[in-house]
């Protein structure tokens, strides 16, 4: 009887670990107020400006506090044009994640790290696709708050 049982648990057993593995693809859960930036060391705690990205290479995931800290991250990674690279980034209104690289981007928002934009999932008047995203972040990276010294993580 005693076998019985032990030999029940097992399929179960296997399903739960199975179910612990990780992904390799797709944006992973954040801890609110706890994980902090990969880029600058500050605590990520507003879903709407937060950023993920995934090595192409590795599928290792990266955390951000604001989509520009996860841009200014990104350009310096030998990783970056890699097919595989996923980029997540919250949608300004509701939070959810959308596709960085697919987004459209609004200016002129207040957002954790001040590079000072939001994410959208479609396109619409005065919006920025991402490569005219990605090039304005890049012009500006040298004075935002973490390039400056301005925050210190």
């Amino acid at each position: 009887m005693t076998r019985r049982r032990f030999v029940g648990l097992v399929p179960g057993l296997a399903l739960v670990v199975a179910g612990c593995g990780q992904s390799t693809t797709g944006p992973v859960e954040v801890k609110w107020g706890r994980d902090t930036c990969d880029y600058c060391g500050m605590v990520i705690g507003e879903p709407r400006f937060a950023a993920q990205l995934r090595a192409g290479t590795n599928h290792k995931v990266y955390k951000f506090d604001d989509l520009g800290d996860a841009i200014l991250f990104l350009v310096k990674q030998d990783w970056a044009a890699h097919p595989a690279t996923e980029f997540w980034v919250g949608h300004m209104e509701t939070g959810a994640w959308i596709d960085g690289f697919k987004a459209f981007y609004k200016g002129g928002q207040r957002t954790p790290m001040a590079h000072g934009f939001g994410a959208l999932p479609a396109a619409a008047d005065g919006l920025l696709e991402y490569d005219r995203f990605k090039g304005a972040i890049v012009v500006r990276g040298s004075t935002s708050r973490c390039e400056t010294g301005a925050v210190q993580g």
